[in-house]
């Protein structure tokens, strides 16, 4: 049986709401894990961030996240294709390709995402395998982003001068191992140090706390560990972040 003592202790230590939001990452097409996963973020009353591969997204996307409120539609990459040469860690916007090219692609990747749903997504850019060129970052903002979101704690709330970080903290799949979920016992420490740290001041307090998860790939235990979070999370006092407003909000009870 799972111990969630550890997290809930450090939950009820809050001394404000905890501030958190969720990304899921590689959506293309409409999928029944794809409805699954939205009928478990409206659930939880949780803007669900979606990051969309634009290279490879297509109609039957566009028309589920048609008047879906709480889907967060932002732009993952453009084919989350791996640039990196043999032997180096995968990126598709690492510094192995000029820094102008890539961030005239992530420009036309947010272009072509719009124009596959009809609508803007959030001005939020996230690479592929969380990994970015860092001479990339300050030419965002000339192409309509202004946030960056990777993983692990920041370490700046601003990547460079108009482009905010915020990233996500917890992967509940253990990829390099069974690619099903992650002992919980190891998640539920994990996360209860993370708010240990930003609670004693070794970490950003102030940045939203990211669940990080993609949905094509999960298994009922990732799903179910995924769903007993949220359960417990929605107990303790949050607020819900929102790339699409400038402030975070309560959780619809």
């Amino acid at each position: 049986m799972t111990d969630w003592s550890p997290l809930e202790a450090e939950l009820e230590r809050l001394q404000a709401p905890l501030p958190v939001w969720w990304r899921d990452d590689d959506a293309i097409a409409d999928t029944p894990a794809l409805d699954q996963l939205i009928e478990m973020a409206e659930g939880a009353g949780w803007p669900l961030h979606l990051a969309i591969i634009p290279a490879e997204a297509n109609e039957t996307l566009a028309r589920r996240l048609r008047g879906c409120g709480s889907v967060v539609p932002v732009t993952h990459g453009w084919a989350h294709a791996n640039n990196a040469p043999e032997g180096e860690k995968k990126a598709e916007f690492g510094a192995h390709r000029p820094v102008a090219e890539m961030a005239a692609e992530a420009g036309a990747s947010r272009a072509r995402l719009a124009n596959v749903l009809g609508t803007e997504p959030a001005p939020m850019f996230v690479p592929p395998w969380n990994r970015i060129a860092p001479d990339l970052l300050p030419m965002l903002p000339e192409q309509r982003f202004s946030t960056i979101s990777t993983f692990t704690p920041r370490k700046d709330a601003e990547a460079a001068p108009g482009l905010r970080r915020i990233n996500t903290h917890l992967d509940p799949i253990d990829w390099r191992g069974s690619r099903s979920l992650v002992a919980p016992d190891r998640l539920i420490a994990q996360m209860a140090c993370d708010l240990r740290d930003r609670r004693e001041g070794r970490a950003d307090a102030a940045e939203p706390y990211g669940l990080l998860t993609h949905h094509l790939v999960h298994d009922e235990a990732i799903w179910h560990f995924v769903a007993d979070l949220l359960t417990r999370l929605s107990r303790a006092p949050l607020t819900l972040w929102d790339a699409r407003a400038p402030h975070i909000t309560e959780p619809t009870p």
